[in-house]
């Protein structure tokens, strides 16, 4: 570096370059500068600049002198390496990989550039470039630890595209060719922690490549060597488990209960190795004798485990289910636990657990009642046990669907302690899912209000406002638990998912489609900052040799993208776009059209309008300029001033020229990571229809039918695909044709259509589900497809549907056949689909009867007939909050400006 410059200036050049190390960016530029005046041409010092100025945030700059710097001297390893340095800094992997390998044509045993070339095939995934390179950086320094291991590291990673026996037995040869080159007395003490660690890294590979007994023996034969003694046990128990040596398996995990009786997967342990354990908790009646002898004896031994009397309950029976479970409620209900209905929440889906539970908190709560004791027993509780028995039926009755009872019972709790948040949060879930969403966000911040110090309070408030579409006034509740200054940025910065995931649906369904991509797209964007921080560990992870939490963080990022936030986001994407292609965005000259044709009054006041519009969206970006320049300052005096949105409210994000091409992006990575979820076919059904792109189309069809052919929307897509391809012309080019003979080759293997025309197949769909609500609206839309002219036929065929009483989850207890969610999206095709408004409007009626709760339907005791007034108490918003409330601060903001556009 800097060889061809003269002693004076070589030296100033190896100051720009530990100046950029240091991050001393000034003092390095000063020093580049001063190269510059005498060698203006010099391209390592230009490069050097560039990579400096680069760190100052002048990228134009930055690039500008780099190439030049390239271009005055190409053969210059040092000017490729920075190049690489620059594109890597903008996450220009694939172009900072061509720029190493440059620099290594010229300097080919470079370690520096070797070791960051390493970093980004890690990164890229281009695990046999990875192989590579850490083998040629070992044989140039063969003295240095990293170097061994991320080669065996390389080997395990290659595994996956390769063999995993070949490539895993290489990875624990190089483990074991290090470990020959180490004194017998190694390591010293300072590294017995990061030693012990590679030792159980090379276990697991061991184990993964199907040397469980190698494993085994490697694993006692290190012991001594192995500082965390607990994994030590764990693994040891997990491989003599594997090796199917179960009587020593037993004592193992017996030890370990003794050590922390709370671990369920010790008792997991335990049970496959006596024999008794079932994937699917499904025990004959011996098995269930012996399960039940064996945690009576646990239980004794560890008397005060709560898992050792949890675990039972799951495949206990009957009168011995009903036994324990009693016993298991009762301690729980004196102490107040809040959380025990959902630790009993799994119970439900076993048949005839939950009619058995809520007999005995019945039981329970009438005992309290006329006794204030349990029944059996003398001694009174605590008044507090009644509530808490109160609090738990409610969730019961909530989760029977029973809305009715369980509000009746959480206002009997209310009464009884009307200070416990607990209870309004719940009696807030309960309404939203009675249907009233106003009046859930309004119960939620009256729990928000009685303790501003919460922030999980705060979270389900701000939930239940954005699920009511109360987008402002749920912001302005996020924001009291960010940072003074730039509230709003602060939950994007934060990550904070779920939040802009509900606000997007909420605007969504209000139509405010560009708000609602601006949303989902960002969430979109921490997805890619997740996968980009693993940048940083693949060289720390290998330093302090945390090597099977950094293999099982690559295995996490690379099905990353499967994650359901991930999934919702680009669902809601997808679906904004799809919108956007069905009603595409006026131009500016049609909008000037539509002006013209209005009377002069109107037009004057629709120009007011938007001259205010446009006047509040500047005012709002200046307060924002100055929240982003009004940031706290460092210890050195300078201020972060973070850029500001140029596109608050995503206006340019809907000015896309192809909605379907922007779908398409997403659509792929859907299909990649989540190909085994219904509404991931559903949307590429619907996208390549449009498209018309017939086979790929037919190919999500195929999906559906493989997932889920039962699905009312999976039978809507292919009678609909079906439908379009009967009305398409007679094929005349090759194309057309070859794709014809693809349909008739593919449509005998659809099983609903063998043999039958779609009116047929619909009618056979019709008998089989003519039950459910939901099939029989499937049905009725298809057949007003397929025969616009029998319109009233399927709108007869809706109102012909009986809510009848059905049994829930196996048990006892009956509840009404007919879902809300199901009711309104019924109401909607008959509002919309089959444009028949008075059947509309009868349904709405005859749904109000059943859903007396429900806002959309008009439930007679929900809050659109019955306005919840504003709690003197606590000072929460209600529903008929007027303009002046204002959110209570939490002790860090004062009072906010009055609510004017209060949404409801």
């Amino acid at each position: 570096m800097g060889a061809s410059l003269p002693p004076k200036e070589a030296n100033l050049f190896k100051l720009i370059v530990k100046s950029y190390e240091t991050k001393q960016y000034k003092k390095g530029l000063k020093a580049a500068d001063t190269i510059l005046k005498k060698f203006p041409n010099h391209g390592e010092t230009l490069s050097m600049k560039g990579l400096t100025l680069n760190c100052m945030d002048r990228k134009s700059e930055a690039y500008e002198l780099v190439r030049l710097g390239l271009k005055n001297d190409l053969k210059s390893h040092v000017c490729w390496h920075v190049y690489g340095l620059l594109y890597r800094s903008d996450r220009e992997y694939r172009e900072a990989i061509k720029c190493y390998r440059n620099a290594l044509r010229i300097d080919p045993d470079n370690i520096e550039i070797l070791r960051d070339l390493s970093l980004l095939q890690a990164q890229m995934r281009d695990l046999e470039g990875f192989v590579e390179t850490r083998q040629q950086l070992l044989t140039l320094k063969p003295n240095h630890r990293m170097n061994w291991i991320g080669f065996a590291v390389a080997h395990h990673l290659n595994s996956k595209y390769a063999s995993l026996l070949v490539c895993g037995s290489k990875a624990v040869d190089i483990l074991e060719a290090y470990e020959g080159t180490l004194d017998d007395d190694y390591p010293p003490e300072n590294e017995r922690c990061e030693h012990g660690e590679m030792l159980l890294y090379k276990i697991s590979l061991l184990e993964e490549c199907g040397f469980p007994e190698r494993a085994l023996e490697e694993l006692r034969k290190k012991e001594s060597k192995m500082v965390d003694k607990l994994d030590y046990k764990e693994q040891e128990a997990l491989l003599i488990l594997k090796l199917g040596r179960f009587e020593e398996g037993e004592k193992l995990f017996r030890v370990l209960l003794t050590m922390n009786p709370d671990n369920y997967r010790y008792y997991d342990g335990l049970q496959r190795c006596l024999g008794l354990y079932s994937e699917k908790g499904q025990y004959t009646a011996d098995e269930i004798d012996r399960l039940e002898n064996l945690y009576r004896v646990l239980a004794h031994q560890y008397s005060r485990s709560s898992a050792v009397k949890r675990i039972p309950l799951d495949f206990l029976q009957d009168d011995k289910f009903r036994e324990a479970a009693d016993n298991y409620i009762r301690p729980l209900l004196t102490k107040g636990v809040p959380s025990l209905f959902s630790d009993l929440y799994p119970l439900y889906d076993h048949p005839g657990k939950a009619d058995i539970l809520g007999e005995i908190v019945l039981k329970l709560e009438q005992s309290l009642k006329s006794t204030g004791g349990y029944p059996g027993r003398v001694e009174k509780e605590p008044p507090s046990t009644l509530m808490w028995t109160l609090f738990y039926l409610a969730q019961h009755y909530d989760r029977r669907e029973q809305y009715d009872i369980g509000l009746t019972k959480i206002d009997e709790a209310i009464e009884h302690t009307p200070t416990v948040i607990d209870l309004y949060s719940v009696k807030s879930r309960i309404l939203k899912h009675a249907g009233d969403l106003a009046a859930a966000a309004a119960l939620a911040d009256e729990a928000r209000c009685m303790d501003l110090a919460d922030r999980y309070v705060n979270s389900e408030c701000v939930k239940r406002m954005l699920q009511a579409d109360q987008v402002t006034l749920a912001e302005k509740t996020a924001v009291l638990f960010t940072k003074d200054g730039e509230q709003h940025n602060n939950l994007y910065d934060m990550q904070c998912m779920w939040y802009e995931l509900a606000s997007g649906e909420s605007y969504l369904r209000q139509g405010e489609l560009g708000r609602s991509l601006k949303k989902f797209l960002a969430v979109e964007k921490h997805y890619a900052d997740i996968t980009e921080d693993q940048f940083d560990f693949h060289s720390y992870c290998l330093r302090k040799m945390t090597l099977r939490a950094y293999v099982e963080m690559l295995k996490f990022q690379d099905r990353l993208h499967s994650h359901a936030y991930f999934r919702k986001a680009a669902s809601g994407a997808i679906r904004c776009y799809l919108k956007l292609y069905d009603s595409p965005l006026k131009s500016a000259s049609e909008e000037d059209d539509a002006m013209s044709k209005l009377p002069p009054s109107q037009k004057k006041k629709l120009k007011q309008k938007l001259r205010k519009a446009e006047a509040r969206a500047k005012k709002d970006a200046e307060v924002k300029i100055e929240e982003s320049n009004a940031t706290s300052a460092t210890k050195s005096g300078k201020r972060h001033v973070k850029p500001v949105d140029p596109d608050p409210h995503g206006e340019k994000l809907i000015q896309t020229e192809d909605p379907l091409a922007e779908a398409s992006k997403y659509l792929k990575l859907l299909l990649k990571h989540s190909p085994d979820f219904l509404e991931t076919h559903l949307l590429s059904f619907d996208v390549n229809m449009r498209k018309q792109k017939i086979l790929l189309a037919l190919q999500a069809i195929k999906h559906l039918m493989r997932l889920d052919a039962d699905d009312p929307k999976s039978h809507l897509c292919l009678m609909k695909f079906f439908h379009k391809v009967d009305s398409l012309p007679t094929p005349v080019t090759d194309s057309e044709k070859l794709i014809w003979g693809v349909l008739e080759a593919e449509r005998p293997a659809f099983s609903q259509l063998h043999g039958k025309s779609l009116i047929e197949a619909n009618n056979t769909f019709l008998e089989k589900h003519k039950e459910s609500l939901i099939h029989r609206a499937s049905v009725a839309e298809l057949l007003h497809v397929l025969e616009p002219n029998k319109k009233a036929e399927a709108v007869k065929l809706i109102e012909d549907s009986v809510n009848d009483l059905v049994s829930m989850d196996g048990g006892k207890g009956t509840v009404r056949s007919w879902k809300l969610n199901d009711c309104i999206t019924v109401h909607k095709l008959l509002e919309t689909t089959l444009v028949d408004h008075d059947a509309a409007s009868r349904w709405k009626v005859r749904c109000a009867e059943y859903f007396v709760h429900s806002t959309y339907f008009g439930g007679i005791q929900s809050s659109a007939n019955n306005q919840v007034q504003k709690s003197p108490a606590n000072g929460a918003v209600g529903l008929n909050a007027g303009e002046n409330s204002s959110l209570s601060s939490n002790g860090r903001l004062e009072k906010l400006n009055a609510l004017k556009d209060l949404q409801i």
